[in-house]
């Protein structure tokens, strides 16, 4: 008789069946570079660091995010006259297994129900679509456990593989004597793919105590932009996040993260007109800021859900670009355990 899987929830297949195909049909690109410049910053969004899992222990995630921005700057100082708003609608899912005990392996991907740039007479551009694929494993190098803390070290190493498309066009001027279009590149900040292939480096470390109901812990990560095939390579991603949280009544959580991100200006071929060509401004491209993120979780079994805020304490951009003003993040998760039988 062979091996067999058995999942120790009934609910399990519901679940897959409403989040498995959302897996390949969605991007890992979480937020403009800027509306000039487009690209991505972070590639992982969901809100939460991640750890390992158990032994044969696997987790369902997904997030919807939602961003708002009528808010430009030049550097630090707030301009106007720039563009009239910036907005998008996303869907981020994730499903992880933990191969072993030290090894956890996340298959993440995302899709952009809306990403649109308006201009101050109304104007607008916008896309839809999927995304990128992201592969990415974990490995805790360092545990820990006493009577009174739970310490725990994690490193990944991943690749964010595109999928989305990266350039299109759309409608700027039709002749109205004969009716003929005149198309222009959209911003890439619109677009829900760089088309480039990234990889990611990433650390967690984690402390908690138990009886206190009391944690802290810290998430790295690095993303090395690729090269697209037209000759762009937007800019490097880090980030560096300190968290605290503590559980009230075994279900509410509360956590408080304060989070700095850089974006590194972007490379691109010299031979080519990027403004021109693809309505792209490669000063406007890079920048820095740091958020105060609150998040609020509730867990029941093995669900959990939670939501959080991303409040920007300090912003710069290089060139003019768009500002973080709304950002909002509501998630679920689901964690099983799948038992190998032998027969």
């Amino acid at each position: 008789m062979q091996s067999i899987y058995y999942f120790r929830s009934r609910y399990f297949l519901r679940a897959l069946l409403f989040i498995l195909p959302c897996l390949f049909l969605m991007p890992g690109d979480n937020y403009g570079q800027g509306c000039c410049s487009g690209g991505s910053g972070s590639p992982i969004a969901g809100g939460t660091s991640q750890g390992v899992l158990a032994d044969r222990q696997a987790e369902i995630g997904t997030s919807f995010q939602y961003i708002n921005s009528d808010k430009f700057k030049t550097g630090t100082h707030d301009t106007t006259n720039f563009l009239k708003n910036y907005n998008s609608e996303y869907l981020y899912t994730r499903f992880a297994y933990g191969a072993t005990k030290n090894l956890t392996v996340s298959l993440e991907a995302g899709y952009y129900f809306n990403k649109t740039q308006v201009w101050p007479d109304n104007s607008k551009a916008n896309c839809s679509g999927i995304g990128d694929i992201i592969i990415f494993p974990r490995y805790d190098v360092y545990t820990k456990n006493t009577e009174k803390t739970r310490n725990e070290i994690a490193l990944g190493m991943g690749v964010k593989i595109p999928v989305g498309k990266y350039l299109d066009s759309y409608v700027v001027y039709t002749d109205p004597h004969s009716g003929k279009n005149y198309f222009t590149p959209k911003p890439p900040a619109v677009m829900p793919s760089t088309g480039s292939q990234d990889f990611i480096f990433y650390g967690f470390g984690y402390r908690g105590y138990p009886a206190k109901k009391f944690r802290i812990f810290t998430s790295m990560l690095y993303v090395r932009k690729g090269w697209n095939p037209i000759g762009q390579r937007f800019g490097d991603y880090a980030s560096l996040a300190l968290y605290a949280g503590k559980t009230y009544f075994n279900k509410l959580g509360v956590t408080l993260q304060v989070k700095g991100e850089w974006v590194d200006a972007m490379k691109y071929d010299k031979s080519i007109d990027m403004l021109a060509k693809y309505n792209l401004d490669v000063t406007s491209t890079g920048g820095k800021k740091i958020m105060f993120v609150p998040q609020l979780s509730y867990s029941y079994k093995t669900f959990s859900v939670y939501a959080l805020y991303e409040l920007p304490l300090y912003q710069y951009v290089n060139g003019t670009a768009i500002a973080s003003q709304y950002f909002f993040t509501l998630g679920l998760s689901y964690r099983f355990m799948m038992v190998k039988l032998k027969g």
